[in-house]
């Protein structure tokens, strides 16, 4: 084998490797029943890890995070539903534990603002243009008698 057969061999295993998602779930966190175990991996890929904060509590290997795994599973145990278990989880957390916010209540005014905000700039640029193009120059007939004397001695110069 060349070396440039190496090379791109190795380069590909790494990739490959690379590709596949590290899940921090031990095997000691997961739970019996197939289903509840399905809901809390799907729960945790939208649960935030508040020590990592790009990863989800599925990917990360903080010590909160595992925490977090378990208080899920012991939530869906109990019982709860997705939607008790998020809210339990936003309750203790605030907002930023979830990976993708909701819009509602407070968030609501952040998702629009953006918009809003573009939507005003757009028009005050229109209503810029518009005014610009509206205009009138500046002619010479606008130029009292003795500002046109030295505009002609300026020009003779």
């Amino acid at each position: 084998m060349t070396m440039r057969a190496l090379k791109a061999v190795l380069l590909s295993l790494i990739i490959a490797f690379a590709a596949v998602p590290s899940l921090a779930v031990q095997p000691d966190e997961m739970l019996d029943d197939p289903a509840l175990e399905e809901r809390a991996r799907e729960l945790s890929k939208g649960i935030r890890c508040v020590v990592c904060q790009n990863e989800s509590i599925d990917e990360s290997n903080a010590d909160l995070a595992r925490e977090l795994r378990l208080v899920v599973r012991e939530r869906l145990v109990d019982g709860d539903s997705d939607s008790e278990v998020l809210d339990y989880l936003v309750e203790r957390y605030g907002q930023f534990v979830l990976m993708k916010p909701r819009t509602d209540g407070w968030n609501l005014i952040l998702w629009l603002s953006g918009p809003a905000l573009f939507l005003i700039a757009l028009g005050v640029g229109v209503t810029y243009v518009r005014g610009r193009a509206s205009a009138v120059a500046p002619t010479e007939a606008a130029l009292s008698e003795d500002e046109k004397k030295r505009l002609e001695e300026l020009l003779k110069d």
